[in-house]
């Protein structure tokens, strides 16, 4: 194969090469950076978990030295505990710090679950930036490809006759 100008054959494969690394460089980062803030949304789900657990065992300190205050002011009152308004008032109390504790534990959990479901597609734009550079370099290398062919002595002459179909 020869080139009519072989100095327009090496630029083209030099121009090429080059562009066809920085494609990969910017790939390869925009998969970094989506990976890395796939990471970060992870910990953030781990840090709502955490923080539903401190705040569930918060209450329940809370609420016990709540009913500690309630039975010591009754039991000086006179009033029975095991039976009557007060046995209701108490059963009460623990339907409600159980359903507190469980709409914590619920929210915390909706909250995980979207900052996992945020770490998943950030992990997937990464691919797609990394695909994205894949096919940016098939298509330089194309371009080049059609290029050198367009140099070469292969391709058809202006003044041959031959007619190239569009």
């Amino acid at each position: 194969m020869s080139f009519s100008n072989p100095y327009s054959a090496a630029f083209t494969v030099a121009t090429t090469a080059i562009q066809m690394k920085q494609q990969s460089a910017i790939g390869k980062f925009n998969q970094r950076v989506a990976e890395r803030n796939a990471a970060i949304l992870e910990y953030e789900a781990q840090k709502i978990d955490q923080q539903a657990e401190f705040d569930i065992a918060r209450f329940n300190q809370q609420f016990r030295k709540s009913v500690g205050t309630v039975n010591v002011a009754l039991a000086k009152s006179g009033v029975v505990i095991t039976s009557g308004s007060a046995e209701r008032v108490k059963e009460s109390n623990n339907l409600e710090k159980e359903m507190q504790n469980k709409i914590t534990r619920y929210n915390a959990d909706v909250g995980m679950a979207n900052k996992m479901e945020e770490a998943r597609f950030s992990r997937i734009q990464g691919q797609v930036a990394r695909n994205a550079a894949r096919l940016a370099n098939i298509q330089t290398f194309a371009k080049a490809g059609t290029s050198l062919l367009s140099m070469s002595s292969f391709a058809p002459k202006k003044d041959s006759g031959l007619v190239v179909a569009p």
